[in-house]
């Protein structure tokens, strides 16, 4: 290799087993050394001597280059001997070797989806012993309140109830309206087939009362009200507010757990009757347009065909489902730790466990509720 003009480089000596590092080994030239080492031809022989006294600067980036070239000649199978290093430069050289030690200490082991499978089944292990324990922890402070209600802070409640209720009326009357709509065209054309176009009553009355109503009122609620709870508390973590509560002699889970579940334990069972009533509304006007059922027949009808226990099922599922949100959306809250990036991950896991556990539970209430005739 003939020698270059360049800020940096490194020089054989011919005929012998050496060579020679000159220049600036800094991160501004970094990309001509790198380029430079790349196509270097090292002299032949076992033992090679790299003489450095030519070197007039060096930071990390300069010092790792090096590093990785010896290591690279050493894996080979050559003995690299260093001359002439300064020796502020033998500290940066010693730093990165030390450090790439570590580095490749600490390499992240590879598991087998056998026991990645296992890691995810102990994580969600984990998850369900600390609601257990955050369920556990929540009752003992509704406890407490009981027996001592000035403990109890309403401003907060209302708040909660504002938003979690009130706010969401608009959506919630909405799509329950269009979801009767949905039902009593569905069934419209089946029931006139069979000279039964009265019964759209009972479909959309049972089917609007006993699950769509309270089912869809629950999810609507999680994906408004329980992220926002995550987010929330979630925030107050990071901030360390909750924290500073705990110094002042706060409680947090009376703060900001309990009027937040009791909020939705009111809300959610008066969304659930507003949607009931623009569900079948909405299904009534359907019976009218597309089966010429009058709404004082339809209404007749659903007098008869839907029993006060159907809108109490319903409210009762609202009532449940209510305390699941509010158990979830708070309890991921207080997962979030770290930065505001994991205030978004636990508020999306916040959402999606809520829906999942409304309808499995929505699920367990319909083979109780066969097992019982009701």
């Amino acid at each position: 290799m003939t020698e270059n003009t360049g800020p940096s480089h490194v020089v054989p000596i011919a005929g012998e087993s050496a060579a020679h590092c000159r220049g600036d080994w800094v991160l501004p030239h970094i990309k001509a050394l790198q380029g430079t080492l790349d196509g270097f031809v090292w002299p032949q022989g076992d033992n090679l001597v790299i003489d450095c006294t030519a070197v007039q600067s060096m930071d990390t980036a300069g010092a790792w280059l090096l590093f990785s070239a010896l290591r690279g000649l050493e894996r080979a199978g050559r003995t690299v001997t260093l001359q002439g290093l300064r020796p502020e430069f033998s500290s940066l050289l010693i730093m990165i070797e030390a450090r790439g030690a570590e580095a490749a200490v600490a390499q992240p082991p590879v598991f087998t989806p056998l026991a990645r499978f296992g890691y995810a089944f102990l994580r969600h292990i984990e998850q369900a012993t600390g609601m257990l324990a955050f369920i556990g922890e929540a009752a003992l402070a509704a406890l407490r309140i009981a027996r001592q209600p000035s403990r109890f802070r309403l401003r907060p409640l209302l708040h909660n109830i504002q938003g979690a209720g009130f706010d969401a009326l608009p959506i919630v009357g909405l799509l329950s309206f269009l979801m009767g709509v949905v039902v009593s065209y569905q069934g419209a054309e089946q029931l006139a087939r069979y000279g039964a176009s009265i019964f759209v009553a009972d479909l959309v009355g049972l089917s609007m009362l006993r699950e769509m109503a309270p089912l869809l009122t629950a999810i609507i609620v999680a994906g408004r009200s329980g992220s926002a709870f995550t987010a929330q508390i979630g925030t107050m973590k990071v901030t360390e507010e909750v924290d500073a509560m705990r110094t002042i002699g706060i409680a947090p889970m009376e703060l900001l757990v309990l009027p937040k579940i009791l909020a939705l334990m009111i809300a959610v069972p008066l969304l659930t009757v507003y949607a009931d009533v623009l569900g079948v509304v909405g299904g009534m006007i359907m019976a009218k347009s597309q089966l010429g059922v009058s709404f004082e027949d339809f209404l007749a009808r659903f007098d008869d065909a839907v029993r006060l226990s159907s809108f109490l099922v319903g409210i009762g599922k609202a009532l449940m489902f209510a305390v699941i949100v509010g158990l979830v959306g708070c309890f991921q809250g207080f997962q979030v730790s770290g930065s505001a990036d994991s205030v978004g991950q636990q508020t999306t896991v916040s959402v999606v466990q809520a829906i999942f556990l409304v309808i499995v539970v929505d699920a367990i209430f319909s083979v109780i509720f066969s097992w019982l005739k009701i």
